[in-house]
Formats: structure tokens, sequence, C-alpha cells
């Protein structure tokens, strides 16, 4: 099932956490469990702030996007590794693991750039309240919005590339519970790795640069902040923005650890916590850190709860009449 040669590729083998079925399940349980709640809480907040009229401005327009953006990449390697933990088998095709390769690279990196855009909204909003309908017009947040899909589709292109480009001389037992790309980049002969990293060092790049675009504008928030004069106003903008830094920080820092950091031939606890860090919490906290704790959310998804039991009330009336 695993090849070894160097010309013919049939697939790799996922080892996972562990191979104690025992330990398979729980992780199984666990993933399940973090899955349901992260497409769950994403989806409710891009049907509110689809079908509410009041959720219409750039910051819910942008928060529908990062929603659609978490469920969609917490999607593509959790439920193969539930499959796989509950199978027993972490068999995964060649074909499987580049597309893999493609929709997490390109789904990652255009988080990066929707939360960079979120917090120059912020940004906008805080420290320039009398321009800001100037500023995030429509037109220029479909655009920004645009740019962030198309970034992904092209980061991903080339990671796919550079993967496709590899040859692989050694077992390809890949651990790690996806398709990561440090760890496959481990399994290629001599120099075919270059490439990679050269589109490593290009993406971190971009992606400390995006890290210091979202520091410098929650800097100014804050700055700003500290001159309010009401002390609750100061409170609730302390206590929506320093989550979503915290929550950027993990997401960033956990990935340049990752992919900076160099591989070895007996992976370490270290190597299986980090990727966990990048790729299942920050899709499973930010519907509850940027969405679910906003008071104008909480009675969008009130009103959204009434209006279909109004619905269910009238269809069982009408029902009954019948």
């Amino acid at each position: 099932m695993v090849l070894t040669n160097r010309t013919k590729v049939s697939g790799f083998l996922l080892m996972g956490f562990s191979e104690n079925p025992h330990l398979q399940f729980l992780q199984a349980f666990l993933f399940l469990v973090m899955y349901l709640l992260a497409l769950t809480s994403n989806f409710i907040i891009i049907t509110i702030t689809t079908l509410d009229e009041q959720l219409q401005s750039p910051m819910y327009y942008f928060l529908k996007q990062l929603s659609l953006l978490d469920a969609s990449f917490i999607s593509v390697t959790i439920p193969q590794s539930i499959e796989n933990s509950l199978m027993g088998n972490g068999y995964i095709s060649y074909a499987q693991c580049v597309f893999q390769v493609f929709f997490f690279t390109s789904l990652g990196w255009a988080e990066v750039a929707i939360l960079t855009v979120m917090s120059y909204d912020r940004y906008v909003a805080i420290c320039f309240p009398l321009h800001y309908e100037l500023l995030m017009d429509p037109r220029k947040c479909k655009r920004a919005v645009t740019a962030v899909w198309v970034s992904g589709g092209i980061t991903g292109t080339l990671y796919m590339a550079v993967t496709l480009s590899l040859t692989f001389c050694k077992a390809k037992v890949i651990h790690q519970f996806f398709c990561d790309v440090p760890q496959i980049v481990k399994l290629s002969c001599s120099n075919d790795y270059l490439a990679v990293i050269g589109v490593n060092i290009l993406m971190i790049s971009a992606a400390f640069a995006c890290f210091i675009s979202i520091a410098f504008s929650y800097i100014h928030i804050f700055s700003t902040v500290l001159r309010i004069p009401s002390a609750e106003g100061r409170s609730k903008v302390f206590s929506t923005c320093l989550p979503h830094l915290c929550v950027v920080s993990i997401f960033l820092s956990t990935g340049f650890c990752a992919y900076l950091k160099p591989t070895s031939d007996s992976p370490t606890v270290w190597d299986l916590v980090l990727p966990v860090c990048y790729t299942i919490i920050p899709p499973t906290l930010n519907p509850v850190i940027y969405s679910l704790r906003n008071e104008a959310m909480q009675g969008a998804l009130r009103r959204f709860l009434l209006a279909g039991r109004i619905t269910e009330i009238k269809g069982f009336m009408l029902c009954w009449y019948l």
C-alpha cells in the first residue's frame, strides 16, 4: 500500500495521533464534536448575515466570508481524519493528498487575508468613523473579498504545483492526521524540496506582513479607545478586540512554527499539537469570538428563531384547520 520507489506513487499512509484503536476512536469522537460545533456555528452566522436586513454592513459581510472560509477550511482535513480513525486505516491516495494540499493552503491563506481585511475594517470604523462609509463602500468591500479568494487560489496552485514536482524515495508515511506540506517535503529526494522552500518563504513573508498590518490596526484601535471617556465603552471594545488578536496570534504563530521548524524522522507530541492549533481551534472559536458574542448578532439570532417558531405555529394551525 505504501510504496517506496522513485517513479510510481500510489498513496500515503497518515499515521495520525496513535495506533491504539481506543485512542483512535477517542480522537475521532473529539474531532467530530469540534467539527459539528464549527459547522453549526459558522452556518448559523452565514444564514443570519444573509437573511437579516439589519446585518448588511461591511463588518457583517466580512464575518460571513470568514464563516464560509472557516467551514470550508475545517472540512478539508477533519472528515478524512475521522474516517481514517474509525476505519483504522490511514491510507490516502496521491490525488486526494494533492487536492488536500491545494484546498488547505488556499483556504488557509484566504483566512489570513480576510482577517487582515477585517482588522482594517475595525480600524477605519473606530479611528475614522466619519469617513467609514466612504472608505468601506460596498464596491471596495467586494473587491477586497475577491482579492482574498483569488490570492487564496493562487497560493493553493503554487503549493499544488511544487507538491506535484516532488520525487519520493522514502516510505510514504506521514506522521500527521492530514497531508501537511512540511511532512510531505520530508519524504522528497535530493533538492526537490527547494521549490517548496521558496514558496514557503514567499507565503510566510506575506503572512508576516499581514500580521504587522493587523498589529498596526489594533495598536491604533487601542490608542483611540484609551481616549474614550466612558469606562464601559473602553471595556466593550477591549473585550472584543483582545480575543480577536489572541486567535489571530495563535493561528499565525503556530503556522509559522510548523512551516519554519525543521522536520525530524521521529515526530514529537508538539509536531501533532501544532497543526491542531491552526486547523481546528480557529474555525471553532472564530464564530464565538467574532460573531456570537456580538449583541447585534444575538438579536438577529433571536429574531430568526422567533420567525421560525411563528412559521411553525402558522403551519400547524393551517394543517389543523384543513
